[in-house]
């Protein structure tokens, strides 16, 4: 079962940290990702841009409505994500908590819903 893990975190930690932190969370990313990738397990995941970069589109009566930013106003927002193939929700869970920004973050595990034929 394919499964998406949201990662989520403050956008100024995630995108600047500081100069001593840098570049251990890049490399605590890559060992993780390739040890995804290793197993098999990877299905894709990108790191996103900041937040403020986001345009959300909304459709009203037939009218496209655009707002600058994101949807919602939180502290942590989505700064990236892994589709992984997991056996089952403990399996996703073991793979999410591995996750470097999980430590400082939170990552949301969700299954991914099979729609129509496959």
């Amino acid at each position: 079962m394919r499964y998406l893990l949201l990662i989520c975190n403050r956008d100024e930690q995630w995108l600047s940290p500081s100069p001593d932190e840098q570049p251990a969370m890049l490399q605590q990313y890559r060992e993780f990702t390739q040890s995804v990738q290793a197993s098999g397990r990877m299905q894709g995941g990108y790191a996103l841009e900041a937040s403020s970069t986001a345009t959300t589109l909304r459709v009203r009566d037939g009218k496209v409505l655009t707002t600058d930013g994101p949807f919602a106003e939180t502290k942590e927002q989505l700064v990236g994500y892994y589709v992984v193939d997991a056996n089952d929700l403990d399996e996703a869970l073991a793979i999410a908590a591995r996750i470097p920004g999980a430590r400082w973050g939170a990552v949301e595990v969700r299954p991914v819903r099979v729609m129509g034929g496959g």
